[in-house]
């Protein structure tokens, strides 16, 4: 408590990077044309250029820097309690855990990982939201939810069969998929016989459809309760 890691001395950069910061604005302004990833690209190779002498220069920078961090974390650490280091390492745990979980979604999507099926819901809302009444978001998805929970079971079955076919598109294409992952050598990626959903009939496909629906409206429910609060 009254102690964070954004108080905690920060990594001195890399020479590299020490080399972007200090060139980026003259690299920019003699090529003013250049997107950011372009002119990345330009500074990158003017760095694998660059003589190892001047090199050398940022790397010194980075060594007397260094030695100042390690110096400045040392007592910073000695003046935490207990309490407060367990805090900042639960903390950093909680951040390691969301940026692998960033890079594995990043990970997938460059993969080619197929979309996850929607459900019947989610499809009333997609094909509605635009005509929907409200002036916010949150508006316009209450007064949706509303209009689904009052339709009937002939009404909602459009919504439920084209639920149906995208969960077979994506069994189909995640089969595909995991056959390509195997054939890479990842097969880390690919879902377990076990975990992997039996073929379901057309009337049980049906009720579990009707089931992940009412999960979402579950949820919805409470994402509307929590943008009233």
């Amino acid at each position: 408590r009254g102690i964070s890691s954004e108080e905690r001395p920060k990594r001195p950069l890399t020479a590299y990077f020490r080399f972007l910061k200090e060139n980026r604005a003259a690299f920019r302004q003699n090529n003013p044309e250049m997107s950011n990833l372009d002119l990345v690209k330009k500074m990158a190779g003017a760095w694998k250029e660059l003589p190892a002498s001047q090199k050398q220069a940022y790397e010194e920078a980075r060594k007397t820097d260094w030695k100042r961090y390690q110096e400045q974390l040392a007592a910073y650490e000695a003046h935490l309690t207990p309490a407060q280091a367990e805090a900042l390492r639960e903390e950093r745990r909680r951040r390691l855990a969301k940026r692998r979980s960033f890079r594995k979604k990043r990970e997938l999507t460059v993969l080619g990982k197929p979309k996850r099926p929607r459900s019947g819901f989610n499809i009333f809302v997609s094909e509605n939201f635009q005509e929907s009444e409200g002036i916010s978001p949150a508006a316009k998805l209450k007064q949706l939810f509303g209009v689904w929970q009052k339709m009937s079971g002939s009404q909602k079955q459009p919504y439920l069969q084209l639920a149906e076919d995208d969960r077979v598109r994506y069994e189909n294409e995640m089969q595909s998929w995991e056959t390509k992952m195997v054939e890479l050598g990842r097969e880390d990626l690919v879902r377990s016989r076990k975990k992997r959903p039996k073929k379901k009939t057309a009337e049980a496909a049906q009720k579990a459809e009707k089931a992940k629906a009412s999960s979402h409206e579950n949820k919805a429910k409470l994402k509307l309760k929590k943008s009233e609060e």
